[in-house]
């Protein structure tokens, strides 16, 4: 059996995402095609780094880094649901795609700088094995999910990788809009 470790699967979703920004960005004829690859693998991606990575790192002695993380994440679900809905041929398109791909590579370069050195260091090897089999589960189980998929137990465990609580009390509606107004804006 193969191993992963989880730091290198995130890094490995960062280039790839940032090829897939390089194409939008050159390629406007492939818009219409990338646009729902790009948003869906974010998507995956970023349920997977909140729902197996960041709780295991704020165990790990990272919390401040995993709330600003994930604030980050609520930032570029509002940013990748506006570019998902709007039409590739719009005038107001190129500048709502430049915003996601700034915040986005913003929040990348934050990420490799702090959070991912810190797994690194406080998180032995085996663990991030054992996380990056559970990344990947839960990347797969995301995959084809778009922004405006998410459930309540996704949004409960926004709320807690930033320390929010009494989610689980609150209706899912409330809920995505106090996460909304925490996002890294």
């Amino acid at each position: 059996m193969t191993t992963h470790d989880v730091v290198d699967l995130i890094l490995n979703d960062h280039r790839e995402l940032e090829r897939l920004f390089d194409t939008l960005l050159n390629n406007p004829g492939q818009r219409v095609t990338l646009v729902p690859v790009m948003t869906t693998l974010l998507t995956a991606h970023s349920r997977a780094e909140e729902s197996e990575v960041y709780p295991a790192a704020r165990e790990a002695g990272g919390e401040e880094d995993v709330e600003h993380s994930q604030k980050e994440h609520l930032e570029a679900d509002q940013l990748a649901a506006k570019v998902a809905a709007a039409d590739p041929d719009s005038p107001g398109f190129a500048t709502a795609l430049q915003e996601l791909i700034d915040a986005v590579k913003h929040h990348v370069e934050e990420e490799e700088s702090t959070v991912l050195p810190g797994i690194r260091q406080r998180i032995d090897d085996a663990r991030r094995a054992e996380l990056g089999a559970a990344f990947l589960a839960a990347r797969e189980e995301h995959l084809g999910d778009q922004p405006a998929d998410i459930t309540k137990a996704d949004l409960e465990q926004q709320a807690a990788n930033i320390g929010l609580a009494g989610a689980s009390s609150k209706a899912k509606a409330q809920l995505k809009d106090e996460l909304a107004d925490e996002a890294e804006i």
